[in-house]
């Protein structure tokens, strides 16, 4: 695997992931939920668990080429920002468009 087909699919796993809590009724994609319907502080909660998801795929990829490179909280602060923003479709999609 080239590291560059690897950074990719860190992203694609990450845009995924991210919009994953936004396009189903179910915990992490598995678990169906009995009230029928998921309320936002469970779709936060998994988005900050799909967060750390990514993370650790990314993680394992990086150890799996080399040594893994320590990172300061303004690798952090940009990932989860790049997160939140893979997340705008699925938002958007849950609650700003209009269903008849």
């Amino acid at each position: 695997m080239t590291s560059a087909f690897s950074v990719w699919l860190v992203i694609g796993l990450a845009f995924l992931l991210a919009n994953l809590p936004f396009f189903n009724e179910r915990i992490l994609g598995v678990v169906p939920i009995k009230s029928g319907a998921k309320t936002w502080w469970l779709r936060l909660f998994e988005l900050v668990l799909l967060y750390f998801l990514a993370g650790a795929v990314g993680k394992a990829i990086e150890h799996s080429q080399g040594q893994i490179h320590m990172q300061n909280w303004e690798f952090y602060v940009v990932t989860v920002s790049m997160f939140l923003t893979f997340a705008f479709p699925g938002f958007v999609y849950r609650y700003l468009v209009k269903r008849r």
